[in-house]
């Protein structure tokens, strides 16, 4: 799938936390139903055999929405189910050429803190940033969060496309406005509300305000 700016607008990373009685599948479509643009699935600690079946089901479930489908972290699993792409941090880009694992044709998307990060991230074959924490968050204990003013400068000296990450909510995320931004990423905005397809909805709407104003 080729990547648009417009598929980056509402970026959801999916969390089991929250699931309850619900499949993690029934939650990603009602953030799917709400209007979200892109769908990251991240599990840290879920057996090899379990992960596959679940990541070939919400794929499927992207395919039927025509939303791109990337695996956090793992390239060679991303490749090995034909996933859209994969989204790395600073530490996989490092550590490997995820973009020879994955191919010229899939998604890559890389996390970034720093103007020389992003733009070593853009050098080495990434297709869009992922640059935060923009907000204080709890879902990732090592997301120190970076000014606003590094988000522009980040924004300003690459070509491609960067979101927003960490601690953003439909509340906050207008502050984020005028600083180059297409879209946002989040968890909790989405998946820990208690009406996933609502939550969806209405923080799509204030993001497309926060985008406008870029």
């Amino acid at each position: 799938m080729k990547l648009t700016r417009e598929n980056l607008l509402l970026y959801a990373v999916t969390d089991r936390s929250w699931l309850g009685e619900e499949s993690l599948y029934e939650q990603v479509e009602k953030a799917l139903r709400g209007g979200a643009t892109f769908i990251q699935l991240r599990e840290k600690n879920m057996e090899r055999d379990a992960l596959l079946a679940e990541a070939k089901e919400i794929q499927a479930l992207c395919k039927k929405y025509g939303v791109p489908f990337v695996i956090n972290d793992y390239a060679d699993f991303a490749a090995e189910i034909d996933a859209d792409g994969v989204h790395v941090g600073q530490k996989d880009l490092e550590g490997q050429n995820v973009r020879e694992i994955i191919g010229p044709d899939k998604i890559l998307g890389v996390s970034a803190k720093t103007v020389e990060q992003a733009k070593a991230a853009e050098a080495m074959g990434a297709d869009y940033l992922g640059v935060g924490a923009v907000f204080q968050t709890g879902s990732k204990e090592d997301a120190a969060e970076i000014s606003h003013e590094t988000v522009a400068e980040i924004c300003k000296a690459v070509n491609i496309p960067v979101i927003g990450i960490g601690g953003i909510t439909r509340e906050n995320v207008g502050k984020l406005s005028g600083r180059g931004l297409c879209g946002v990423a989040v968890i909790s905005a989405i998946f820990g509300q208690k009406n996933i397809e609502e939550a969806a909805r209405d923080l799509k709407e204030e993001v497309k305000v926060m985008v406008e104003g870029r």
